[in-house]
């Protein structure tokens, strides 16, 4: 049997850069302080300094708050799961393998700064989240041969936020990691698979695997309040914060499982086909097939005050259907709570696992997507097809 694995990166592969020309590259950022940079180019103040823009910068707006007015973490500290006692058994983290180094990011803290800058398995990366849009995605966040920090610009396009990066001010999306002005406009950040789980089926997988401390260098530690109650079944778009067009072709606040990437183009699934099916394998050819699994168990962020009472809204785990060379096809167990594959009967948990059977210690490979509202995968990716 093969060694279990997790997700990989290679430390001496960096993202893939779009052409910068020299001029671009040769200003000096380092007299430049982060938030001025940020106004200017938010403002279009010296765009000629710069790459073109690849949104309409009139679409930028306010978010309420000022430049990292929602401060991220930059010095993360980690805890053991049996020391993590400020976070309830039902209540989602953002789980993240890279190199075999597992961690969890609680959103209840996530919410709080939306930015996480740290290094897991070696490799630098920024951990981010956006409540008005429910989506949680990581980027390597390496360019070149710079290491960028990320900060909350204030800001939001098509309602999601709109980070910038310390060193030359540049805006970027945090919902497809492009640079959006500025700088480094049009470069793409490498994406980290991530999973939206239970904090308690993350630690029965994971075991002593660390998790995101609630003390951090800013000091706040009551997390367990959400501010946006009733955010995730309002009938609405975030209100006055969504200015794009939006898809009606299922309800504006449906969580879909999002996939960037099958077969070269996006594909939404909404949850309530999950819930209804637990499994359901993508195959539209043998090279690109997807099996994506979903289980009960896991609090809304977004509904109640108290995070731990919010509603069960399910959590899903997408994955490339095949261990030790052996295509897989799945279905899920009565149990609810585990799947087995047809080939050799093992069972596997919601983290793509082989816990029992043949295959025991088998890892699928996870596969890049995130769990979101309707309104802003769309928005993000018009051209996303919707599985029935």
């Amino acid at each position: 049997m093969d060694k279990a694995t997790s997700y990989e990166l290679d430390p001496s592969v960096v993202p893939e850069l779009s052409v910068i020309s020299a001029e671009y590259d040769s200003v000096d950022y380092s007299v430049t302080p982060a938030g001025r940079a940020v106004d200017q180019i938010a403002s279009g103040i010296n765009e000629t300094l710069f790459p073109p823009s690849v949104i309409d910068i009139n679409q930028i707006m306010s978010g309420g708050v000022p430049i990292d007015g929602i401060p991220p973490i930059d010095s993360p500290q980690y805890l053991k799961p049996a020391e993590a006692t400020y976070i309830e058994s039902s209540e989602p983290v953002v789980s993240i393998e890279v190199n075999g180094d597992a961690r969890a990011f609680p959103i209840k803290v996530l919410m709080s700064h939306e930015i996480v800058n740290t290094e897991i398995g070696g490799i630098p990366i920024t951990v981010t989240y956006c409540p008005l849009c429910n989506s949680a995605l990581a980027y390597d966040r390496r360019v070149g041969d710079r290491v960028l920090d990320f900060g909350v610009s204030g800001t939001l396009y098509n309602s999601a936020l709109i980070m910038y990066d310390r060193p030359t001010g540049s805006l970027w999306g945090h919902f497809t990691g492009e640079g959006f002005v500025g700088h480094y406009a049009g470069l793409q950040l490498s994406l980290i698979p991530t999973q939206t789980l239970s904090f308690g089926e993350f630690t029965a997988a994971m075991g002593d695997a660390m998790v995101l401390s609630n003390e951090s260098e800013h000091g706040i530690r009551a997390y367990s309040r959400n501010p946006y109650i009733g955010e995730d079944s309002s009938p609405g778009t975030s209100g006055m914060l969504f200015r794009g067009t939006v898809d009606e072709r299922l309800p504006r606040k449906e969580r879909v499982v999002g996939i960037f990437d099958y077969g070269g183009s996006a594909i939404a699934i909404p949850f309530e086909v999950l819930n209804e099916r637990r499994v359901v394998i993508l195959d539209k050819d043998s090279k690109n097939g997807l099996v994506v699994f979903y289980i009960d168990g896991l609090s809304s962020p977004l509904d109640t005050s108290n995070i731990s009472q919010g509603r069960d809204v399910g959590q899903t785990g997408v994955f490339k259907p095949a261990a030790n060379g052996q295509k897989l096809t799945f279905k899920n167990q009565p149990d609810g709570e585990t799947f087995t594959d047809d080939q050799t009967g093992s069972t596997w948990n919601i983290l793509g696992r082989a816990i029992d059977g043949e295959l025991q210690g088998a890892v699928l490979e996870p596969v890049a997507h995130l769990d979101a509202f309707w309104f802003a995968w769309a928005a993000y990716r018009p051209d996303t097809e919707i599985y029935s």
